[in-house]
């Protein structure tokens, strides 16, 4: 997937985002501003000002809209779940550069509150990937007890776990023992 940083930036944060999702098998990650705050600074979202408890519940909102994207049945879904999202989105292309990176499109308004901004730039980064006809690369953890997303940016498109560290290591190690009681 031959994108610049700005797309691979984006589509890790939609990925990092809908993770913190209880939707994907696991605790709320976002339950409080603190931890909102935390997500904004670990993904270093730029232009970001005080968060407020309207923020929180906006950014869960558009959370679970990605999920949505990426458990949708088929391309088709997608596309028409994306767009719900993109048309409540005002969507402002602009040339920037920031904090080191080299020059790069944002999507979202100068003014855009954090959801809106999200919604925006993750939302066009997904959009990108559509229309690239990947939308096979939206995952989910193949592992039986995980349901975290991710995108396979593999070649050949053969990833299955969220991370070969952890599920994908703990999937390899109890085959293994499997085989070795057989």
């Amino acid at each position: 997937m031959p994108f610049g940083h700005d797309m691979v930036h984006s589509l890790a944060t939609v990925v990092e985002l809908v993770n913190t999702s209880p939707s994907t098998g696991g605790d709320d990650g976002l339950v409080d501003l603190a931890e909102l705050q935390s997500f904004v600074d670990s993904r270093e979202i730029s232009g970001v000002g005080a968060l407020t408890a309207r923020d929180l519940g906006q950014v869960r909102q558009v959370r679970e809209a990605f999920h949505r994207v990426f458990t949708a049945p088929d391309q088709p879904a997608a596309v028409r779940l994306l767009n719900g999202l993109l048309t409540e989105t005002r969507i402002t292309p602009r040339l920037t550069e920031h904090d080191g990176h080299p020059l790069h499109v944002h999507y979202h308004a100068a003014d855009a509150s954090l959801a809106e901004h999200l919604a925006a730039d993750c939302g066009v980064a997904l959009a990108h990937l559509l229309v690239e006809d990947e939308w096979e690369r939206l995952r989910t953890c193949s592992a039986p007890d995980c349901e975290r997303v991710f995108v396979d940016e593999s070649r050949n498109r053969s990833r299955v776990y969220c991370d070969s560290r952890t599920c994908g290591n703990r999937m390899h190690v109890a085959a293994y023992r499997a085989r070795r009681r057989a």
